[in-house]
């Protein structure tokens, strides 16, 4: 487990950057999930009319999923207590929507495709996970989009936290914009023939 804590605009203090290593460490340390990277940026807005002006990203990546949360609080301090909880949240839904919907559907599957540890009848978690990771989307600058199904997509968008995600049906072959609606909800664009 690697975290990287920098500021943008701002220098941080050794203090600063121990507080965030640990908060940010801890939530990460409570879900078992390898390997993380982190990186933590921290910027500080100097405009006096902005009511948040600290700010905390933490951008969390794992075995091809990108885990992204952004807090802005009045003290820095705060923005990295919120920040940490979140990625915590986060981290749970990726265990249960990713890894163990995984686990579920080989069950289902071939019971050969599950992979026990010596001995016991625990799931090798780390070892399914390197068998399932060539299928999962990698974010890259250079967009390439790779096939997989609408509730994959919602995943993504979920963990991303964005308010799109573009991606190409693996049943049908063609390109859908899966967004956030503003009252709730999602839409679906799909692609004419």
């Amino acid at each position: 487990m690697a975290i990287t804590v920098t500021g943008r605009k701002m220098t941080v203090s050794d203090a600063l950057r121990q507080y965030a290593e640990e908060k940010i460490g801890n939530s990460m340390k409570v879900m078992d999930i390898d390997p993380l990277d982190a990186e933590v940026v921290l910027s500080v807005k100097k405009n006096p009319s902005i009511a948040l002006p600290c700010k905390c990203e933490v951008t969390i990546r794992t075995k091809g999923n990108v885990v992204r949360v952004e807090e802005d609080e009045q003290d820095m301090y705060a923005a990295i207590d919120v920040a940490a909880a979140k990625v915590l949240r986060q981290l749970r839904k990726y265990k249960t929507r990713v890894i163990d919907r995984k686990v579920r559907a080989g069950a289902h599957g071939d019971p050969a495709s599950i992979k026990t540890m010596e001995g016991t009848g625990d799931l090798d978690l780390d070892a399914l996970m390197a068998d399932l990771s060539d299928d999962e989307v990698v974010r890259v600058k250079e967009i390439s989009f790779e096939p997989m199904t609408e509730e994959e997509a919602l995943i993504q968008i979920d963990l991303l936290g964005h308010d799109f995600f573009a991606y190409i049906d693996r049943d049908t072959d063609v390109f859908c914009v899966l967004y956030r609606r503003g009252e709730g909800g999602y839409g679906l664009l799909k692609q004419t023939a």
